[in-house]
């Protein structure tokens, strides 16, 4: 019955992902919208799947193993509170990732079992922190050599 849940728990969270990221891909539409239509789908498609084949494994370890060893019955409630908060977001317009609550959920297992490994949310964290400056610094260069190259 358990093992049961966990599938439908683990397709609410597929259905949130898709919820959640639906704006995301129109936006990136929006953005490549001197392609054709068919060609701009194609773009999106492509380097989604382009980040998937190259992070996607790494992430689902990292999630899935390292940051607390779980059970079936914790997989489930991490799917579950992971799959009811992003749908509750999405619907009330509000921006989150994912991944972002997915991990919270796991970690908040991991703190209640006293087996989350603190290293590994330490480095999550300083990641996510770091992204916004980095990605800040990164496109103010490029529009700079823009700027220059015209």
């Amino acid at each position: 019955m358990l093992d049961l849940a966990h599938y439908i728990s683990a397709g609410i969270v597929s259905f949130a992902r898709g919820l959640n990221d639906t704006p995301k891909i129109v936006g990136l539409l929006l953005v490549i919208n001197t392609l054709d239509v068919k060609w701009g789908m194609l773009t999106v498609a492509v380097a989604m799947a382009i980040g998937g084949l190259l992070n996607a494994k790494k992430v689902g370890e990292m999630m899935s193993k390292k940051i607390t060893p779980m059970n079936s019955g914790q997989g489930f409630t991490a799917n579950l509170i992971t799959g009811l908060l992003v749908t509750t977001a999405s619907i009330h317009g509000l921006p989150v990732s994912t991944t972002h609550v997915s991990v919270g959920s796991i970690f908040g297992i991991g703190t209640v079992t006293k087996k989350a490994d603190f290293k590994v949310i330490q480095n999550i964290l300083l990641s996510w922190l770091l992204t916004l400056p980095i990605a800040a610094i990164c496109s103010a260069i490029i529009y700079w050599l823009l700027l220059k190259i015209n």
